[in-house]
């Protein structure tokens, strides 16, 4: 794959604002699949990009999940992981081949896409969340998803469970 987008331009993307509409909570209810649970949000940008929101948890382990924003590129329909907020596993990167155990971010980035690597393999750990609920509430300050103004949020932070 050869480079698609720049550092700058993926930032860009990420902090371009996302402006959710009032039956988004309903929209992202998860739904369960083969092992997990999984539910799919489609947003359109600020700037008329399109988006779509990605969550991932496992039946069995709470700590296996994955809150994923990817681009939806206009001339392809594959999708462009921006963001990807994992559980707590271990991940190595593969160009700085530094391992760890933790929960932690990954982000597209050029490098990785000059390698043809998955764009967002880069990973670093984190500490901003700990669970699949703090996790949520963190891509939508990371990455700019916008709360209607009349929305109000669920007693005790609880958004997916």
């Amino acid at each position: 794959m050869s480079t698609k987008y720049s550092d700058s331009g993926i930032q860009s993307l990420v902090k371009e604002a996302k402006e959710l509409t009032n039956d988004f909570h309903k929209r992202i209810k998860p739904k369960n699949r083969t092992g997990h649970k999984e539910s799919q949000l489609e947003i359109i940008g600020k700037n008329g990009n399109q988006f779509r929101l990605i969550i991932r948890l496992s039946n069995t382990d709470p700590l296996n999940f994955s809150i994923i924003l990817a681009l939806i590129p206009q001339d392809i329909r594959q999708l462009f992981r921006l963001r990807r907020l994992n559980g707590k596993h271990q991940h190595t990167n593969i160009i700085e081949k530094n391992t760890f155990y933790d929960f932690h971010i990954h982000q597209a980035i050029e490098r990785y896409q000059e390698l043809e690597s998955k764009e967002d393999w880069y990973a670093e750990p984190t500490t901003i969340y700990t669970d699949i609920n703090s996790a949520y509430g963190c891509v939508f300050n990371e990455c700019n998803l916008i709360l209607p103004s009349n929305y109000q949020l669920p007693l005790f932070g609880a958004f997916l469970l």
